[in-house]
């Protein structure tokens, strides 16, 4: 028999008024639980502000390549004036030597040394407003990455990063590999003023013969690591444990007495990236 107290307890709009509110706090609280994790996790995958369609970035820095003005930079007034005098004394301009044709809806222009790669124009993003400040290669390689090649800024990889964070905690969120001493070095990965953890971990930095064979020889199941460092044959994990948490102790000492220290949160953090990575890189 139902009593006539629950009848009159709650109206309707009672009732939703109170539900609502209640699911409103879990909302908060869930919402609250998310901020600290990514307080906590810097790597944390942080939401976009609009929905993401891209799972993941892949940059290819092709050093000497073929030109823009061989593959989709069509130039016909550089054609037309090869043989004329350049900026530079003693210099004379010249046009590809490859023909150019539209393809697609789109009428992306493509050069004729790629006519498998023109089938698929309209599924291509082609972007020829870009440039940088100055010929060197050097500095041109720096601003492309950076944006810069007079300040360090971080780099493309790093911003990415620090904007989209990575769902993996047990891999570097940026690697780059066999990046060169060269042509701007460590900037062209590195995270500047953004925290250390952004930046790059290059893979394949070391070992004879050559970066790329030392990669190469380690993708086909060689002996040699892409990854310099990754095993410690001096200390079991267990040890390394100990140690890590020592050092770890170590650095938030140092962190709680100056307060904000960027630095400190990235090596930190790089430390236990790197001891979870032991167990990860061998598996990839």
């Amino acid at each position: 028999m139902n009593s006539p107290l629950l009848h009159s307890a709650f109206s309707r709009r009672q009732v939703l008024q109170s539900t609502s509110a209640g699911f409103g706090y879990l909302a908060f609280s869930a919402l609250s639980t998310m901020a600290a994790e990514r307080e906590s996790n810097p790597l944390a995958p942080k939401a976009p502000h609009f929905e993401g369609k891209a799972k993941r970035v892949i940059f290819l820095c092709m050093r000497g390549a073929p030109s823009h003005v061989d593959t989709f930079d069509h130039k016909p007034d550089l054609s037309r004036s090869t043989g004329k005098a350049g900026q530079r004394p003693g210099s004379k301009l010249l046009g590809s030597k490859w023909e150019f044709k539209q393809h697609g809806q789109s009428g992306q222009w493509i050069s004729s040394l790629f006519p498998n790669v023109a089938k698929h124009a309209d599924d291509m993003c082609i972007v020829n407003s870009m440039h940088t400040d100055i010929p060197n290669h050097p500095q041109a390689t720096v601003q492309m990455h950076t944006g810069n090649f007079q300040f360090v800024r971080p780099s493309l990889g790093a911003w990415t990063l620090y904007g989209l964070g990575t769902e993996n905690d047990s891999l570097p969120g940026f690697v780059t590999i066999a990046p060169p001493n060269g042509d701007g070095g460590s900037q062209n990965f590195g995270s500047a003023f953004l925290p250390a953890i952004y930046q790059g971990t290059p893979i394949a930095v070391s070992g004879a013969g050559g970066l790329r064979a030392r990669f190469a020889n380690a993708m086909a199941g060689g002996a040699k690591e892409p990854v310099s460092n990754i095993s410690n044959p001096q200390l079991s994990k267990d040890l390394q444990r100990v140690q890590l948490d020592y050092v770890k102790s170590l650095n938030i000492e140092k962190l709680n007495r100056d307060v904000h220290q960027p630095e400190v949160d990235g090596v930190i953090e790089s430390f236990e990236l790197a001891f979870r990575m032991q167990d990860e890189v061998p598996k990839v």
